[in-house]
């Protein structure tokens, strides 16, 4: 069982290190979600993924991998494991028939309305760990967080893009400049050229 308290911050390398202390926060937010949704509840991921569904239906696997951060191949795996066990239902997208649209089965409707009273247990328990005056902030610094997480991706995008135009123009300044300094070369050979061929007088 976690159990609430202060505890004394410990000084060190680990203390000041933000990843280091977000993964412990996250072990801790995990046990106390595994303690509040029990043996048959779903798992944090497949609660995501089944809440993201129920606030629209017919989202692809794509679209949850954006409204759940989950990443493309686990997501891909979960949903196939959630689809073998009847909790959730795939057929083909009317809006891409490329793509597999994903919705709740009653029986992942009925779970899902069990487990939410028992994840807002969970989330009252963490956020009781804190001083009340901290809570707001606290979930404003999350937010940040997953906010820049969901832009990573564009952002990666548009610096990749960025980095082949860069390159392109390299390129064409590199080859302009090779130009340049070939044509005086041209110039002069060609004089000379015209130089020979001029008849005697």
């Amino acid at each position: 069982m976690v159990k609430s308290g202060k505890q004394a911050r410990r000084s060190g390398a680990l203390a000041e290190s933000p990843s280091h202390l977000m993964h412990r926060a996250l072990q801790l937010a995990l046990d106390i979600y595994s303690e509040e949704a029990g043996d048959g509840g779903p798992t944090q991921r497949q609660f995501a993924v089944m809440e993201a569904v129920s606030l629209k239906e017919g989202l692809t696997q794509t679209d949850l991998v954006r409204a759940t951060g989950i990443d493309r191949s686990t997501l891909a795996d979960l949903v196939a494991r959630m689809t073998t066990k009847g909790l959730l239902t795939r057929e083909r997208s009317s809006l891409d028939a490329r793509a597999m649209a994903v919705s709740l089965s009653a029986e992942g409707q009925a779970l899902l309305d069990a487990a939410r009273p028992r994840v807002e247990a969970a989330d009252k328990r963490i956020m009781g760990l804190l001083p009340k005056s901290k809570r707001e902030g606290f979930l404003d610094m999350l937010a940040e967080l997953s906010a820049a997480a969901d832009a990573a991706p564009d952002q990666e995008k548009a610096e990749a893009k960025a980095l082949k135009k860069a390159a392109k123009d390299a390129r064409k300044a590199e080859k302009l400049a090779k130009k340049t300094a070939e044509a005086p070369k041209k110039t002069k050979a060609g004089a000379k050229k015209a130089k020979a061929v001029e008849p005697a007088a």
